[in-house]
């Protein structure tokens, strides 16, 4: 928010300057006059203009960054319920369970499917069901979990 408003600042004190300039009567093209328009216009708008640039930038990073946490935190909600649905779930579940959009759960189950966390079988209603088969052989692979020594 301190970009903004700095950017602000510094555009409207290049403008308030461009009216006094504009209604000064000195020698437009004297090398003094050009020094103090650059010093007291150019400056300070191009100053403002890359604070707003930055602010504009620095918004777009944060908001992905959100998305790509929302993401991942939709994702660990998905593996705390797959158990409980037997290790399968479909995108109408994940939407009924975590009351997120339809389109958000479909997402998630995909990019979970493309990073090799989840399998996907298509079920006779057309269906695409998420398969985890790690959650599902997890308790038969705990019950016959070994100390380290013993293994």
């Amino acid at each position: 928010m301190g970009k903004i408003a700095g950017g602000t600042a510094l555009i409207a004190v290049a403008l308030f300057m461009v009216v006094g300039f504009l209604r000064a009567h000195v020698d437009a093209w004297a090398p003094a006059t050009l020094l103090a328009l650059v010093i007291a216009v150019v400056l300070p708008a191009a100053g403002g203009a890359w604070l707003l640039w930055s602010a504009a930038g620095a918004g777009g990073r944060i908001a992905k960054r959100q998305e790509s946490l929302r993401l991942r935190t939709l994702q660990a909600e998905i593996l705390r319920i797959a158990p409980r649905l037997g290790g399968k779930v479909t995108a109408v579940e994940v939407t009924a369970e975590l009351a997120v959009d339809p389109k958000l759960a479909a997402r998630a189950l995909e990019d979970m499917a493309v990073r090799e966390l989840a399998d996907v079988e298509l079920a006779e209603s057309g269906h695409l069901v998420y398969s985890f088969k790690r959650i599902q052989d997890l308790p038969a692979e705990k019950a016959r979990a070994k100390r380290v020594q013993d293994a």
